[in-house]
């Protein structure tokens, strides 16, 4: 059984900055051959694609609203996945979540995602 759980998340002002991390656990889970992603929901909108980052690091991917302020990260041996988000606009408050699917791509919609966390609160305030 895999299981992605977040943390990291909090209260901080506009301008300010957060590190979430994701760790992984679960008995077959090879983390290495993972791409693993951070995903974010706002109160009464759809999941959305913030970043991605490939089974190899080799690649990443970034929402238009993340790219040029967050920036995704992982540590294979200690199976966790990093967002350090900077800059932070109120229009980022949200829930985040962590997701992963075992796949060489770069995926960017919830469907495509295997596993996923239950989430950490950011809020960030004016």
């Amino acid at each position: 059984q895999v299981q992605l759980v977040e943390s990291g998340g909090g209260l901080v002002q506009a301008g300010g900055s957060l590190r979430l991390s994701c760790a992984a656990s679960g008995g077959f889970f090879s983390f290495s051959l993972y791409t693993m992603a951070w995903f974010r929901q706002a109160p009464g909108k759809e999941r959305e694609f913030a970043a991605a980052i490939s089974w190899s690091g080799g690649r990443t991917s970034y929402s238009d609203s993340a790219k040029g302020r967050f920036t995704i990260s992982r540590d294979d041996p200690k199976k966790a996945v990093y967002l350090q988000m900077n800059s932070l606009k109120p229009e980022d408050t949200a829930v985040y979540f962590c997701a992963a699917v075992q796949n060489a791509r770069v995926p960017t919609t919830v469907n495509e995602y295997t596993y996923w966390g239950q989430g950490t609160q950011v809020t960030v305030s004016s």
